[in-house]
């Protein structure tokens, strides 16, 4: 396989977290951002010897590069990825793929016509609580899942305006909880039926902060049902995830501020509550997925742990506990879109 080159799209916090996976995987990185960023990031590693520069222009970016890494705000990603699939590059693109599954399914399309891959960036597959969650869950330990339960929750995203306008960010359940919805689809299959409620003002970036929280209820196809919570909260909350799976031979459980396996870290300088979750104890989960992905490029490489359907998929259900949020309806989701 030639030398990886790779196009990054995007200079905030989670290009910070996949830019050192792809210095380590030996990567040439080229960053192309419409605000100037770019250059401030390259002149960042730059100084440390490492292969990163600066992007003049789109179009020569995509012409050079083996593939794209899309790390940029969500409104974004529908034009940039369809862009990216359009000059036959591979695609890597922070979740959710699109705020809505229509859109999702759009790139996905594309993808396949041009004949590349498109990966959903869903890192939390690749935190080792999870991974160790679903090697237990397809063992068969646990017997046939009956309730999960799923926390996700910190700070109240301040510094990036977009994150506050739930028409860009699709708020709390799209922003935050897709990696929940993503993870209990993962482990209990298919969603038939979704029921969710947020409290709290979703519209209050650069305002006094308010709390907010959210609550989605999945009922799978195999009878298992999914008990999703979200919450941003006030600027001192700390980062907290858990999870608590049932099934008829046992349970398992974990809380991220229980071990020491977890921190949150931040590459460069960043603004207040900006951190990304990352484990010290093992490898960066960052850098896993970033490495099963490539991998995949490779002839009769293997399928990576997320596909391009379980991206569209996690969109689709964030997409119906948001309509349910809002309207106060249960959401059936139709079979012909499983």
């Amino acid at each position: 396989m030639p030398p990886l080159h790779i196009g990054m799209l995007g200079a905030g916090g989670i290009a910070r977290a996949h830019l050192p996976g792809w210095l380590a995987l030996g990567a040439r990185v080229s960053v192309y951002t419409v605000d100037g960023s770019a250059r401030k990031l390259a002149a960042e590693y730059a100084e440390s010897g490492h292969d990163v520069t600066a992007a003049d222009d789109l179009g020569g970016l995509l012409a050079g590069v083996t593939a794209v890494d899309v790390c940029t705000p969500t409104p974004t990603h529908r034009e940039l990825a369809l862009a990216a699939v359009a000059a036959g590059r591979h695609v890597v693109c922070e979740k959710p793929l699109a705020l809505t599954a229509r859109e999702a399914e759009e790139i996905a399309a594309a993808a396949v016509a041009s004949g590349v891959r498109l990966h959903p960036a869903h890192v939390v597959r690749y935190f080792p609580a999870y991974a160790a969650l679903r090697t237990a869950v397809a063992r068969g330990d646990l017997g046939e899942l009956a309730v999960l339960r799923f926390t996700r929750g910190g700070a109240r995203p301040q510094w990036a305006p977009w994150f506050g306008d739930p028409a860009q960010s699709g708020g709390v359940i799209m922003d935050l909880m897709i990696h929940d919805i993503d993870i209990a689809r993962w482990l209990a299959g298919d969603v038939i039926r979704v029921h969710a409620r947020t409290r709290g003002v979703e519209h209050a970036t650069r305002t006094p902060a308010e709390v907010v929280t959210a609550t989605a209820v999945l009922t799978h196809a195999s009878g298992a049902v999914s008990h999703v919570n979200g919450l941003w909260g006030l600027p001192d909350q700390r980062f907290r995830t858990t999870f608590r799976v049932a099934g008829a031979d046992g349970l398992l459980h974990h809380d991220s501020t229980a071990v020491p396996g977890f921190r949150i870290t931040a590459q460069g300088m960043r603004a207040a509550n900006e951190g990304i979750p990352t484990s010290p104890m093992t490898e960066s989960p960052f850098l896993a997925e970033l490495r099963d992905f490539v991998a995949s490029w490779r002839p009769g490489g293997p399928e990576p742990r997320v596909s391009t359907r379980d991206g569209v998929e996690a969109v689709r259900i964030a997409e119906a506990a948001v309509e349910s949020s809002r309207t106060g309806r249960v959401i059936e989701i139709e079979e012909a879109a499983r």
